[in-house]
């Protein structure tokens, strides 16, 4: 090569030169190994987060049932479980079984995502039905003993917040904070 570095001795001398591993770039590894090096991820959007088409929650289930597909979802986490993934399926007349493929199989973006769902025989995007579904997000409550669980757990004293969301915030901050942090 004429006295020029390969992109890869580059990067080995850069690393290096900062004397960090480079885990994911070692030739000794193969790509499976690789992948049980990343850590398990906690999904941090929040249910009370909406995309583009306004539905609350969904891109959270998007989050984990991509994290679910590829290995990487905290243990404790299902792709889709029965509280608010299972409100929203539900809602916009979707199919689990068809949200896992898809997710599963094409690996989309989240605009993608939502593109796929508006494309679905018998959606219901409507701004009624959306309305009413971000309603019953927003104003679902834990029952008083996972409130006094979640608050206690991360030292806080009964109390504020009520709401589901942002109990299940505090919950996904201290599982983060326990995983990566601590």
């Amino acid at each position: 090569m004429n006295g020029m570095l390969s992109l890869s001795n580059l990067f080995l001398r850069i690393l290096r030169f900062f004397k960090k591993p480079a885990p994911f770039f070692n030739p000794n590894l193969n790509q499976q190994n690789n992948r049980e090096i990343m850590s398990k991820i906690v999904p941090l959007i929040s249910s009370g987060t909406a995309g583009p088409n306004g539905v609350l929650h969904l891109p959270r289930l998007w989050q984990k049932v991509s994290l679910e597909a590829a290995g990487k979802i905290a243990d404790g986490y299902p792709g889709i479980g029965a509280g608010y993934d299972s409100m929203v399926i539900d809602a916009l007349g979707l199919s689990a079984d068809a949200v896992r493929s898809f997710i599963t199989d094409s690996k989309p973006t989240y605009p993608q995502f939502e593109a796929w769902i508006a494309e679905q025989p018998g959606v219901k995007l409507d701004a009624d039905t959306i309305k009413t579904l971000n309603d019953s997000i927003t104003g679902y409550i834990h029952d008083d003993a996972t409130r006094q669980g979640i608050l206690s757990a991360n030292g806080l004293s009964d109390g504020d917040p009520k709401d589901a969301i942002n109990l299940n915030n505090l919950d996904d901050w201290l599982e983060f904070h326990a995983s990566e942090i601590a």
